[in-house]
């Protein structure tokens, strides 16, 4: 029997978030170990009268690949994919991970090299959405790996995931509206402001938003969401960060990260565990080493580490920030094939102050 909050989040997905119309081309990107969810989604878009193309994508073929590509293989761009990004109107992906370390033995500069090929697709992405020309969503579906990783019984993270996508509330889009308004009066208080300064146990870090858009985030391109974000002025940011939480990439977690900046440069990285993939990351590009977004999480209903960005990121009482690719509706003017999201927790002895005006005090606003 098909559980009621997967039907709730897919109507989300579809009907909040993107909100497809008739006659849009709707790519659904879904991973093969979610597809009780990507089934769900297709009945919605047509649903709603839209054109679905299903791309999935699957764990083993992915790991196949990297393992025996060749560089022009590593470097191929699918024209069918191209003429996807370049043309459709909705985007949604649907993630799933059956096993959190399968990318554990696949040599990071092999995975680097593929990454930095497809930049021009999501540099297309953003750039399009920033136009209002392409919508897109991402969500995760519960797996046995992903709560295993969270340290939770599958049922348990069935829970966990469901309630901070609202997908277990009576109307869900009512909760993702009255998130947004909370948030929206936080932006228009930080409009026309320029100077940042973060300061706690984990953080002492200056930056400027002079010029730059905050973006509300209640549903519409994250779910679940929960955050305000910017893209800070590349060369503004000074300072130094302890990121309080593992940053997982490629299905390894880097511990213990410290960053220091130097004029918007990383300067000085360091880490506990796995500092080389944080160098191959910091080292990509000539935008890799700046920071593409600064970003405070709004949503206390996700309450624990689980090891998942998408839910991490926006733990109430936390900041997080990402080097590399920026968002163009923040202003940001950052480029990279990087987007790597760091966590630092703000609930004990921390502020951000804005302009010198006291806006957040250990994990919560109070303006």
């Amino acid at each position: 029997m098909n559980d009621p909050r997967v039907t709730k989040l897919a109507d989300v997905l579809v009907n909040y978030s993107t909100k497809v119309q008739p006659g849009e081309w709707v790519g659904i990107l879904g991973d093969v170990a979610a597809l009780p969810l990507i089934r769900a989604v297709y009945e919605q878009v047509v649903r709603a009268g839209g054109n679905p193309s299903l791309l999935f994508t699957d764990e083993a073929m992915t790991r196949q690949f990297y393992r025996h590509a060749n560089d022009d293989q590593l470097s191929w761009l699918d024209p069918s994919l191209d003429l996807y990004y370049n043309q459709a109107d909705v985007y949604i992906r649907l993630g799933a991970l059956s096993n959190t370390r399968a990318m554990t033995s696949i040599d990071p500069t092999i995975v680097r090299k593929a990454q930095s090929a497809r930049q021009p697709w999501l540099e297309t992405r953003m750039r399009r959405a920033s136009e209002g020309t392409m919508k897109w969503v991402g969500t995760l579906y519960p797996t046995e790996g992903l709560a295993q990783e969270a340290g939770m019984s599958l049922e348990e993270y069935e829970d966990f995931v469901f309630a901070a996508c609202f997908a277990d509330r009576d109307d869900p889009v009512a909760e993702w509206r009255k998130m947004g308004a909370m948030q929206q009066q936080k932006i228009d208080w930080l409009k026309g402001k320029k100077r940042v300064r973060c300061q706690g146990p984990n953080i002492d870090l200056e930056l400027s938003i002079d010029g730059r858009v905050f973006i509300n985030a209640c549903g519409e391109r994250n779910m679940p969401d929960g955050e305000i974000f910017t893209g800070p002025v590349e060369e503004s940011v000074n300072g130094w960060v302890k990121f309080t939480y593992p940053s997982i990439v490629q299905g390894r977690a880097v511990e213990g990260i410290e960053l220091k900046f130097e004029q918007g440069k990383v300067a000085q990285a360091s880490a506990q565990k796995n500092e080389s993939l944080l160098f191959a990351q910091l080292d990509a590009d000539a935008g890799s080493r700046y920071l593409g977004e600064f970003a405070i999480g709004t949503n206390f209903g996700i309450d624990k580490f689980t090891g998942q960005i998408l839910f991490d990121e926006k733990i109430g009482g936390t900041v997080h920030m990402a080097v590399g690719l920026g968002y163009p509706d923040t202003g940001s003017k950052n480029k990279s094939s990087v987007h790597w999201d760091m966590i630092c927790d703000m609930r004990t002895d921390s502020t951000i102050h804005v302009d010198g005006d006291l806006f957040y005090e250990n994990g919560q606003f109070v303006v």
